[in-house]
């Protein structure tokens, strides 16, 4: 159980949600660990798989691929109750510096999104920007009632994570 400052920390490093223009979404949040430990978090697939799914959503990540590295893809399976066969979701690392920024395509679909995640570190702590481009306005609208949703929760569950390995 965490103790009354783990709870204010944590209630001051909220997530927040802002949709930045007609394409654009940005989500931002610090978390209480060192850019190395945060950047490890979004970069392996042993701990991505971990935080990444948000519990509430029912589904399950069955296999997780990642190179991380400029260049490199990715595959992403889920598993929901509600489906017979699996999700997938992939694309390609077109920019990948480590501690400081990853740039991935969503190409599971012609409205996939461009997503920027950048990591700044200050007195020991991390500021996570993600940001996604969407090639229109509707399918930045979709992402909004659909994965968009889930990302304040992804966020909490990476705090979590990362309050145990620091």
């Amino acid at each position: 159980m965490p103790n009354e400052k783990e709870s204010s920390s944590a209630a001051m490093n909220r997530t927040v949600v802002e949709r930045k223009s007609d394409r654009e979404l940005v989500v931002t949040r610090t978390f209480n660990a060192p850019v190395h430990i945060v950047f490890e978090a979004w970069s392996k697939p042993e701990l991505f798989k971990l935080w990444w799914v948000p519990k509430s959503a029912g589904m399950s990540l069955i296999s997780c691929d990642m190179d991380i590295r400029t260049g490199g893809t990715y595959r992403l399976e889920f598993r929901h109750p509600a489906f017979d066969q699996p999700m997938a979701f992939f694309g390609t690392y077109r920019e990948v510096t480590p501690n400081k920024r990853i740039v991935w395509t969503n190409e599971e679909s012609d409205d996939g999104a461009m997503t920027t995640v950048t990591f700044e570190e200050h007195a020991g702590k991390t500021l996570v920007t993600f940001h996604e481009l969407y090639p229109t306005t509707a399918a930045l609208e979709e992402a909004l009632t659909g994965s968009a949703e889930g990302l304040p929760e992804q966020f909490a569950q990476l705090d979590e994570l990362l309050a145990d390995r620091s």
